[in-house]
């Protein structure tokens, strides 16, 4: 059984080589087709993995919930999450992404149903867990399409357009998981997206495709006369699991350096995605709508800067870490405005999130980036689930951190310890500033 279902996702094997004609013609159809299932794809998987925080509060309402058991929901999908990074990242690179993405999709729709229709905790608690395991499986296809279909010179403009898919997914499940809640039920915050992830699961198993050899076209690095660093004679050479694991990801200093990086900047990013609404309705006067529509603002101020920041990255040499670091100390004075501002203005927090939008996703997409960078392509998957592995904990902390700083003291002290987190994501990319590709 088990040797069939890894037989069923291993890679599309290649086939033999079509003539110069055609390879000019399909590449561009092909890279733009894996642009664009991989990026609508992993949009529905943000539909189904950030739309509890948007209606915590009214199903600790409903169900009597304290603030310290919706924070253990969000805990405990982060460390899932975090590990099935990994673990998928790993399994990705050895996979066929587009079955591999499509299941994904599949499961974490039926464990969107299961949780809407269950009412006690612990199945709560061990349904969403469960989703942040299967999660795992969206984003490291993604870095692999990618990562075959388009080269070193041009990964950060590409990866910076692909990297709105966040903004858009995160936006937009705000708005769809609040507006079910307020018309239907807060069930509806998980119906509503399962049938999204259904539809997307067709799609993606329909159009999404492996490797330019899969489809009878040259490697891209041939096609584009662009190799990385070091690896013109062996840049198709298939990794062992050891080489994999060991090897490229844990004892490469530089995938250690933007992981613990990763760690702070997610406590940053998330912070608002997972509290930010209760945040706006317990101390600014927000109501369920309001809350769901300040995640919109957060996630589409990113939009703009992160295709821009992906550009200026690629003009500076791949200097992901400098571009990164300029962006993160205007969120430092960001969250000290949230923080100062009083209630009855709340068009300045909208106003403040978006600003922290606008600085915190080009970092988010950088520092993967960079981890492709420093890493063979036929790692990436793995290096990008370590790298998010790192981001997860940091979300963790954040989970559980903020609700109990929150309930044991105050939201001044919960976002005194996200400033703290900032100063240190400050130091650290200091470390990075003049990282370049290999080479």
């Amino acid at each position: 059984m088990l040797q069939t279902i890894r037989q069923w996702f291993a890679p599309a094997p290649s086939i033999p080589l079509k003539t110069e004609s055609e390879i000019q013609s399909l590449y561009p159809k092909f890279r733009f087709r894996v642009l664009e299932s991989t990026f609508l794809g992993y949009t529905t998987y943000y539909l189904t993995r950030n739309n509890f925080s948007p209606v915590s509060k009214e199903i600790g309402e409903a169900l009597s919930y304290s603030k310290t058991e919706i924070g253990d929901i969000l805990a405990v999908t982060a460390i899932t999450y975090g590990i099935g990074k990994f673990l998928m990242g790993a399994l990705s690179d050895r996979s066929n992404p587009r079955k591999f993405m499509a299941v994904g999709l599949f499961l974490t729709a039926i464990l969107n149903f299961s949780f809407g229709f269950a009412n006690h905790y612990w199945i709560h608690l061990f349904l969403w867990g469960a989703n942040g395991l299967v999660q795992g499986m969206g984003w490291p296809p993604c870095g692999r399409s990618l990562g075959h279909w388009y080269s070193v010179r041009e990964r950060g403009t590409t990866f910076a357009f692909w990297n709105i898919a966040h903004n858009i997914g995160g936006g937009l499940v705000g708005v769809v998981a609040s507006h079910s809640a307020a018309q239907l039920g807060w069930q509806y915050a998980f119906f509503v997206p399962g049938v999204i992830a259904l539809i997307g699961s067709v799609y993606l198993y329909i159009r999404l495709v492996d490797t330019p050899q899969s489809e009878g076209l040259p490697p891209v690095e041939v096609y584009r006369n662009d190799y990385p660093p070091e690896e013109k004679e062996n840049h198709e050479s298939e990794l062992t699991t050891k080489q994999l694991i060991v090897d490229q990801v844990l004892f490469n200093k530089y995938i250690w350096l933007f992981a613990i990086i990763n760690f702070f900047v997610y406590i940053i990013r998330y912070s608002l995605i997972d509290w930010g609404p209760t945040y706006l309705k317990e101390t600014k006067g927000a109501d369920l709508l309001g809350g769901g529509y300040s995640t919109l603002i957060l996630e589409f101020g990113g939009i703009g800067s992160t295709i821009l920041m992906g550009w200026v990255s690629d003009k500076f040499d791949g200097r992901r870490g400098m571009v990164s670091l300029l962006c993160i100390i205007p969120i430092f004075f960001a969250f000290l405005g949230i923080l100062w501002n009083p209630p009855g203005s709340i068009w300045i927090d909208y106003l403040l999130f978006g600003l922290i939008g606008l600085f915190i996703y080009p970092p988010v997409m950088l520092l993967g980036v960079a981890g492709m960078d420093f890493t063979s392509k036929k790692a990436v998957g793995t290096a990008a689930g370590f790298i998010g592995l790192f981001g997860s904990l940091g979300r963790t902390a954040q989970g559980k951190g903020l609700a109990i700083l929150a309930t044991e003291y105050s939201w001044d002290v919960a976002l005194g310890a996200i400033l703290v987190s900032t100063l240190i994501a400050i130091f650290l990319l200091v470390f990075s500033w003049n990282l370049r590709p290999r080479g």
